[in-house]
């Protein structure tokens, strides 16, 4: 790679070369050999599996200011058919991550070029955002749980369907805590003609779907806000002289903030242990796709509008949380920090559609906004 490859090349490249959550190591190797022409004073590689963590820092004492994006993929099939389109079958940036990247790839350079007087900025570049596994795999890593110690930290997340380069944020909950549930019931198979000689799970199923509705809150103006989606279900299978002795019930759950959770959780496990006693099931759970509540600290969020408007973007404060989950939650909870909105188009197809593409325009939207946003909190 040459330093004065183009923001726009390097995010196209990224873009058609994607790797999985946990698989990014094609990824990471590009973007460490990127920051390397960057001069940064720390390059720490390999944290959590494939993070990377760069560091900028003035001799002059002063504040820590991190900043975060993420480095895996989707596994969705593209549909696009320009020159940059991935090249790894099913396998694509849909989420922008690609664009994320790039954008703290342009502050590493920016910072290159305009050394800090005071202080340090961190970049993060994290794995395995989409399955909620990175951020606790970089925290979980022993050296970089000491060490990085940030006094704020800021991510951003491209949204489709706003306007380009609008800037949205919120104090609070900017993002849900959200779970992902598989419950396996172990019954007896019978013959279809004997159907009272076996246990099935059916009736069992058809209640739990009912008396899920009873605890959920889906009204987001609710502090007890609580969404149960069932997106799997099976039992059984297609031998139709079998009446079903086994099935599985996929649930994500959503809550505005980490203890309404925990309870919504406990209710519905207890729900799915009285039914399966009540009709003599066996049961287990699998817990996977957890993200925190992503809570984002007063002042940070303060410092984003600040920056927006200083930089003469159109900024929003948002009514309500988005409910999509996000990775990010997680280093909230250990550090004052704030994720925020960048609008990437009116017409952009939606997030994890095959059409999908993070639009260039925006990379030189996010740089010049986390470089504001670092020179407002290092000039303090």
């Amino acid at each position: 790679m040459q330093e004065n490859t183009s923001l726009q090349a390097i995010r196209r490249h990224l873009h058609s070369r994607p790797e999985l959550s946990g698989k990014e190591f094609e990824t990471a190797k590009y973007v460490a050999d990127f920051l390397r022409l960057c001069s940064p004073r720390e390059l720490h590689e390999g944290i959590g599996g494939t993070g990377i963590w760069a560091t900028f820092e003035a001799d002059e004492p002063g504040k820590h200011i991190a900043f975060r994006c993420e480095l895996d993929a989707l596994p969705i099939q593209e549909i696009n058919d320009f020159e940059h389109a991935s090249q790894t079958p099913k396998v694509s940036h849909k989420c922008g991550h690609d664009g994320h990247m790039a954008i703290l790839m342009g502050l590493a350079k920016h910072l290159k070029n305009n050394p800090l007087q005071r202080g340090k900025v961190s970049l993060i570049f994290q794995p395995a955002e989409e399955n909620g596994e990175g951020a606790k795999a970089m925290l979980s890593d022993v050296d970089f749980k000491n060490a990085f110690q940030p006094d704020f930290m800021y991510a951003l997340h491209n949204v489709p369907g706003q306007e380009m380069h609008k800037v949205m944020s919120k104090a609070d909950v900017f993002t849900p805590s959200v779970i992902s549930i598989k419950i396996h019931f172990q019954g007896k198979t019978s013959h279809a003609a004997e159907p009272e000689m076996g246990i099935n799970p059916a009736k069992a199923f058809a209640e739990i779907i009912l008396e899920l509705d009873r605890l959920q809150q889906p009204n987001k103006d609710a502090n007890d806000f609580a969404l149960i989606a069932v997106v799997e279900s099976t039992i059984g299978s297609a031998w139709y002289g079998i009446s079903a002795g086994e099935g599985c019930l996929g649930l994500t759950l959503r809550s505005w903030n980490n203890i309404r959770m925990n309870t919504l959780k406990k209710d519905v496990v207890s729900l799915c242990q009285r039914c399966a006693a009540k009709h003599q099931l066996s049961l287990s759970f699998e817990y996977f796709d957890e993200f925190r509540a992503n809570i984002n600290h007063a002042y940070c969020h303060q410092t984003i509008a600040w920056a927006a408007k200083a930089l003469n973007f159109a900024y929003q404060e948002l009514p309500f949380a988005f409910k999509w989950g996000e990775d990010f939650g997680l280093f909230t909870e250990y550090f004052p920090g704030a994720m925020f909105a960048l609008g990437s188009g009116v017409n952009t197809p939606a997030l994890h559609n095959p059409d999908y593409d993070f639009p260039d325009e925006l990379i030189d939207t996010g740089v010049q906004l986390f470089a504001k946003i670092a020179e407002i909190h290092l000039n303090e």
